[in-house]
């Protein structure tokens, strides 16, 4: 929710890239609350518990606009990289001062982009992903509509932990096309297929982005070459 009114918003576009926002008929989303949702803060909260397994997905930092890996950051630091660790715990910084940071010569000077997952991570993670569901045309999608650059109100949402999510529809292969409208346009939170053999889930605040799916698919995220993931538990922190 809005603590306080957003100015300069353009109307949101009832096409969001190649997914159709939905103006009404949000039960596709039904299942999210049915189930039960998971604790605010925890895994589970973020994607959606019932799973059998789970993996992080962690955002890259950069140098010079290349992807860098924490792994990579970590042991410049002289630190290491568990499923749980915090970005500010790789490079060695109070949790309130990681901003501060302006990287380290030749390992890093960008930090790892906070928010939903960012497209070069999207467009790695959705090949594994479609090897995992019968229904890869037929997707949907949460972004939530606090992200302030377009005004939501004229479309319903359904409840998340902590957030409130517009609802979208179309093919995964579309998961990354609202950097059609812009750029720097935030892809959507949450992802699931229609056959809900998986979900992605993402958040504002976070610089991972988190599966729940089948454990043949977190072994293909943590196969994959373009992606740095950790295997985690539906009841841990996030980060």
């Amino acid at each position: 929710m809005h603590d306080y009114p957003l100015v300069d918003q353009d109307p949101a576009p009832q096409w969001y890239g190649r997914l159709r926002v939905r103006a009404d008929d949000l039960s596709p989303a039904d299942w999210l609350s049915r189930s039960g949702p998971g604790a605010l803060g925890t895994v589970a909260g973020v994607a959606a518990p019932g799973f059998a397994a789970y993996a992080r997905i962690l955002h890259p930092a950069r140098l010079d606009e290349r992807p860098v890996r924490w792994s990579a950051v970590a042991a410049a630091h002289g630190t290491r990289v568990t499923p749980v660790t915090r970005w500010h715990e790789v490079i060695g910084a109070e949790q309130d001062h990681a901003h501060r940071c302006d990287g380290l010569p030749g390992v890093w000077d960008e930090h790892p982009g906070e928010g939903p997952t960012p497209p070069d991570v999207a467009r790695a993670l959705l090949p594994v992903l479609a090897r995992h569901t019968g229904t890869p045309d037929r997707c949907w999608f949460g972004l939530w509509c606090g992200y302030g650059r377009w005004d939501w109100g004229r479309f319903g949402t359904f409840a998340t932990p902590g957030r409130d999510e517009v609802l979208l529809a179309g093919r995964l292969a579309d998961a990354v096309s609202p950097v059609t409208l812009d750029e720097f346009a935030e892809l959507p939170d949450l992802w699931w297929p229609q056959d809900r053999a998986w979900i992605v889930g993402g958040d504002v605040d976070l610089v991972s982005t988190y599966v729940g799916g089948s454990p043949e698919l977190i072994a293909g995220l943590l196969a994959a070459s373009g992606l740095e993931v950790h295997p985690v538990s539906p009841g841990g922190p996030v980060g």
